[in-house]
């Protein structure tokens, strides 16, 4: 099977996976981190890493034609629940309502020994 993938030039890949895979109206993008994109050299607190994280985000959308606004669905991880509020207090000012789905737990551990990964899914325009 031939994959259309995007690519952004700005992000590192800690792993062998692409940044986004076209799957006809709906693009899937793999988790990004604050530590992913080549300027990151430490972690910073939740919120810094949030938004470096939606930085990184939007670099990929960008590649795939779409903005945050296409995002249906977003999967977030973090290493504390003790990290929730805050990183929903700039999560918030990425998104405007209706909100996309979103599911958010925490792990173990997480790629690079970042803090938060989020993944999201986009729907392309009609």
């Amino acid at each position: 099977m031939s994959r259309k993938i995007y690519t952004a030039d700005t992000l590192n890949v800690s792993g062998p996976y692409s940044h986004a895979v076209d799957g006809g109206d709906y693009v899937f993008f793999s988790g990004q981190t604050a530590l992913n994109a080549h300027a990151i050299k430490e972690k910073g607190t939740i919120a810094e890493q949030t938004h470096a994280t939606f930085e990184n985000l939007q670099d990929v959308l960008k590649e795939a034609g779409l903005t945050l606004e296409h995002v249906v669905k977003v999967n977030a991880y973090l290493t504390s629940m003790d990290h929730f509020e805050e990183m929903n207090e700039v999560y918030k000012t990425y998104f405007n309502a209706p909100y996309p789905a979103r599911t958010c737990v925490a792990v173990y551990q997480l790629p690079l020994g970042a803090d938060l990964e989020i993944e999201v899914i986009a729907k392309r325009p009609s």
